[in-house]
């Protein structure tokens, strides 16, 4: 991208400032005839702010609900029952957010969740470690906690990398310093062992953090050929960023954001304009003509953004989906199908009255 460009681009941060306190209209879901035509599938409808989507490999489709709960898509059919819930908090961005299925999750069963509770009067979040059985979660074991939590920039994304450990997006609980603090969890990208220990190649000696001087990222995937590691991140008005996460790296906030120093790990690409990025999947099948693409929802953006590369640069950037509100996840599905979550009746949207919705993108657009 254009650092010039991006740079110069005051008029379009102005823009973005203006355009936080103005409404949106909601745009209705296509008809059922619609739907054939255009390749958008209800899977479900009237959730209660879906944040993470996962899969089993026997088709089942869990996902969290904020306000506490886990769910599960059972042969085609939204369960009544949760699979597990709990009690959350449910301050603005707080709740139950990420979802994990382990990699052999077909086999132990295992499913990992992130959310947000209140101690003594203060927020804090945690990643636990749950045992699913016939659509029920059992065995509550808390992995790593105390994580510094708060109405804003509360991170929540969880997902198993190709090298099977579990990585945890956190945000700066609205004190931008601790990003910069190695010895906080705040502001940082963490990697676990499934259990909960420190993997021995981490890039600091016994600890879970894996990069640092991050804002509020919320977006993780991994290229399906490179196995690099890229993160969404959510900028302070404007200067959203993708990022590129290596081991030990520093990229930057507070001190600086989408600016190129040497000392920090620049992003890819940066918005000049928020769009607050969200859920990211690389698409690795072959039903649809996007293999080795970048898909991820935008939250103010309001659709879902569409990259394309070449040997690692950004080719092409574009709205692949829009007229559904705020979209909080995108995931590949095991069918060779992209799923959406929408996220309007998160307190900062305009729900229509079937939202929120999870999608099913059956068709190139």
């Amino acid at each position: 991208m254009n650092k010039a460009a991006i740079a110069g681009s005051i008029a379009a941060a102005a823009i973005a400032i203006i355009l936080v306190f103005l409404p949106t209209t909601p745009v209705p879901l296509p008809s059922p005839s619609e739907v054939n035509a255009t390749g958008i599938e209800v899977v479900a409808s009237q959730l209660e702010v879906p944040w993470a989507i996962d899969f089993a490999d026997d088709e089942r489709i869990f996902f969290t609900e904020r306000v506490g709960r886990i769910r599960v898509i059972d042969d085609g059919k939204l369960v009544d029952e949760p699979v597990f819930s709990i009690e959350v908090s449910k301050v603005s961005e707080t709740g139950m957010l990420g979802l994990a299925l382990d990699p052999n999750f077909n086999d132990n069963h295992f499913l990992y969740i992130y959310y947000t509770y209140v101690e003594n009067g203060d927020l804090w979040n945690r990643v636990a470690k749950l045992r699913e059985q016939d659509n029920k979660a059992l065995d509550h074991t808390v992995l790593i906690d105390r994580i510094p939590a708060a109405g804003i920039h509360d991170g929540g994304r969880i997902k198993f990398g190709p090298d099977g450990r579990l990585y945890i997006t956190t945000g700066d609980a609205a004190n931008p310093a601790l990003s910069q603090d190695l010895n906080s969890l705040s502001g940082k990208i963490l990697r676990i062992n499934p259990d909960g220990s420190i993997p021995d190649d981490n890039p600091f000696p016994n600890s879970s953090v894996y990069s640092y001087g991050h804002r509020n990222p919320q977006g993780l995937a991994w290229h399906p050929a490179t196995n690099e590691l890229y993160s969404t991140e959510h900028g302070p008005v404007g200067n959203d960023e993708v990022n590129i996460i290596k081991a030990g790296r520093n990229y930057g906030w507070p001190v600086e954001q989408c600016s190129g120093e040497q000392e920090y790990i620049d992003s890819i690409i940066c918005y000049p304009v928020s769009v607050a990025p969200a859920g990211a999947t690389f698409y690795s099948s072959d039903k649809l003509p996007y293999r080795n693409h970048l898909f991820f929802g935008t939250l103010r953006g309001e659709h879902v953004e569409h990259v394309i590369f070449d040997s690692g640069n950004v080719m092409k950037q574009e709205n692949f989906l829009e007229g559904f509100g705020r979209i909080r996840d995108v995931v590949e599905g095991p069918d060779g199908y992209l799923y959406v979550a929408t996220s309007n009746r998160d307190g900062r949207g305009i729900p229509a009255t079937d939202d929120d919705k999870i999608l099913r993108i059956t068709k190139a657009r």
